[in-house]
């Protein structure tokens, strides 16, 4: 029974784009055991694949900011034991970053990763062996191909997520259909007006769906009690785990959001969404699940309320 372990850390959405390699994997290779290891934050995203094994968490994004201390030192000794108490079969960086190169350099058997012209950074040296992925793919593709060609198996299906959320009692919930608009992100360049999310949240209402205004940080929650004050029929929950964004996300009616992994995760799900693109280009990394999922927008491009109301009424949810 081979066993197999992926590396890919972060962020969230692209830990999203890699849950298809692990159906990919059981798919041609039933039998294997699949282990990952992921940023402790986003551990809970891998564990939504039954296809997955083992989890490894790693801290390094909270590692690096107290490099030198003892607890630092000491989780880092606990993880690379753990990390190497396993011989595997193959380890696949999917990552293609220094620091998942690291990682994979670290572990037992052979190692696989992008070669110079497919990564952003020089890594041959970390791999036994290396393969071409060409630019232009979209990150799933990508990651699909570089296990493909490292497992030896063919891709002949669309894209797989193979994730499910489990049903969680979220007694903040009004009954009823709900849209969940994800209008917080990483970067400010990368937002989307207020009055387009007030213009939209309008819409929802004429169409008796209320809206949830998750947040992740102060700043978000006041951007979602701004929009909540100025409308009827929205909320704002209370802080949320991963596991409770992902059940709530699975049984929304409809999610639309800006360009950040919650996004990506909402159309894994296999829930009609809607992603708004202002400063990304989404041929590379936007929504990719199929029809119920629609990118709009791009750099310097972002879309008008009316357009994305447009596309929900082209998806056929309201």
């Amino acid at each position: 029974m081979p066993r197999l372990l992926l590396v890919k850390t972060s962020s969230l959405g692209d830990v999203v784009h890699n849950l298809p390699v692990v159906s990919d994997i059981k798919r041609a290779l039933p039998h294997a055991c699949v282990d990952w290891v992921v940023e402790e934050s986003f551990a809970a995203i891998a564990r939504l694949h039954p296809g997955v094994d083992e989890i490894l968490p790693v801290a390094l994004r909270r590692w690096r900011r107290n490099v030198l201390s003892a607890d630092t030192r000491r989780e880092c000794r606990v993880f690379l034991q753990r990390l190497r108490a396993q011989t595997y079969d193959a380890v696949i960086d999917t990552q293609g970053l220094f620091k998942s190169a690291l990682v994979t350099c670290a572990a037992r058997g052979p190692r696989y990763g992008l070669d110079w012209r497919s990564s952003r950074e020089p890594l041959r040296v970390f791999y036994d062996r290396t393969f071409r992925v060409p630019w232009g793919q979209h990150a799933v593709a990508r990651n699909r191909s570089l296990a493909a060609q490292a497992l030896r198996y063919t891709l002949d299906t669309p894209a797989d997520y193979g994730i499910g959320a489990p049903a969680r009692v979220l007694s903040w919930m009004p009954a009823g259909r709900y849209a969940v608009l994800l209008h917080a992100t990483s970067a400010d360049t990368k937002l989307w007006p207020e009055p387009a999310w007030e213009k939209l949240c309008k819409y929802m209402i004429l169409k008796d769906i209320f809206c949830v205004l998750p947040w992740g940080n102060d700043a978000e929650r006041g951007r979602g009690e701004r929009l909540a004050a100025r409308m009827t029929r929205a909320v704002v929950p209370p802080a949320l785990t991963l596991k409770d964004i992902a059940a709530l996300l699975a049984r929304a009616h409809l999610v639309v959001g800006v360009d950040t992994g919650l996004t990506h995760l909402a159309a894994a799900l296999d829930v009609p969404t809607v992603g708004i693109y202002v400063a990304t280009d989404p041929a590379a990394t936007g929504l990719y699940a199929g029809a119920r999922a629609v990118n709009l927008g791009g750099i310097g491009a972002p879309p008008t309320a009316a357009q994305v109301i447009a596309a929900i009424e082209a998806l056929g949810v309201t």
